[in-house]
């Protein structure tokens, strides 16, 4: 785990990213953003009142001097935002519409990142899912070629590393959904040093039972070789199949994955929340995310029941996210 972040820490610590965090009063985000701006790993933005965050981290203890501090209210481009907001939502909100949402510090804090005032976005510690992806889905949108956005978990166990998706997003996921996730989570792989070998996942091993579900997965296949053809990829697989190589010999000894794949995609949300669960509590792997992807710029979307080295952590990630694109 350590030497994980060690490895994104160098990749970024020169790039000097800037991480918007929304929750400018929350003690996690302060603990985290103080930390961070101390080690010269990102440039944190804080959103909120100037002296309630400065009082709040004076009452934590932790020195934000060099943290930078943006209130909505006070902001001089807000106005800029305002019209970029309208533009970007096509009549879907007038410009009065627009000065009362972008009040909203997840929805200020996405627009920042929109028009490259800021690199990534961390949200969540004090905000549901839904707060911190609905403006990251209407303003920075996904990439073209992706329609939807996908969550994964790095399992990581001393020099193991390994893709678990989508885990945390998609609950019933179509053929176009899991192709899309696969050639997502094979880009998010290399970008924490997995070359990735992917396997889709199922309750069969290359036929050997068939129903809609597995056919699915099947389809999924094709398209995600369609979408990139350098993409080693390969399914429908069982989980041991797809990992174990003494399992893979029996029962696909013809895949290009020899039992060593390293990015999973599971079949539905189910099953990779259930999957990564089990990985973590019973295999003793730590779980790093979930990771959006799929999106235009990085926000990354923390649990209420985070810690300040989680929010820490995610930080690194987010900032890594925006250096690899």
């Amino acid at each position: 785990m350590a030497n994980l972040f060690e490895q994104l820490t160098e990749k970024i610590s020169s790039k000097n990213k800037k991480i918007v965090f929304p929750e400018g009063l929350d003690e996690r985000i302060l603990t985290a953003a103080a930390k961070l701006s101390k080690e010269g790993i990102v440039h944190p933005i804080l959103i909120g009142n100037k002296e309630e965050v400065n009082s709040k981290a004076k009452e934590v203890g932790v020195d934000v001097s060099s943290c930078e501090i943006i209130d909505p209210n006070k902001y001089e481009a807000f106005g800029e935002l305002v019209s970029a907001f309208v533009e970007r939502r096509k009549g879907k909100a007038t410009e009065e519409d627009a000065r009362k949402i972008l009040l909203d510090e997840n929805y200020f804090g996405t627009m920042l990142v929109y028009l490259n005032k800021a690199d990534g976005l961390v949200s969540g510690a004090a905000h549901s899912t839904a707060d911190t992806v609905r403006p990251a889905l209407q303003i920075i949108k996904t990439k073209e070629g992706v329609k939807k956005t996908s969550g994964v978990f790095i399992m990581v166990r001393e020099e193991e590393k390994y893709v678990f998706a989508d885990c945390a997003i998609n609950i019933a996921p179509d053929s176009n959904d899991l192709a899309e996730i696969a050639v997502e989570s094979a880009v998010t792989a290399n970008l924490f040093g997995v070359d990735p070998r992917v396997a889709m996942l199922s309750f069969s091993t290359k036929g050997s039972a068939k129903s809609p579900e597995t056919e699915k997965v099947e389809e999924a296949l094709k398209i995600a070789k369609e979408k990139d053809q350098s993409l080693v990829i390969d399914g429908e697989f069982q989980f041991d199949a797809a990992i174990v190589p003494s399992v893979a010999q029996k029962k696909a000894p013809d895949s290009v994955l020899k039992g060593d794949a390293n990015v999973f995609v599971f079949p539905s949300l189910e099953a990779g929340n259930i999957g990564y669960k089990i990985a973590q509590r019973l295999g003793n792997f730590e779980a790093v995310g979930p990771i959006l992807q799929g999106l235009n710029k990085p926000v990354n979307d923390l649990s209420r029941g985070c810690s300040a080295e989680d929010v820490y952590n995610l930080a690194i990630i987010t900032a890594a996210q925006a250096v690899g694109e």
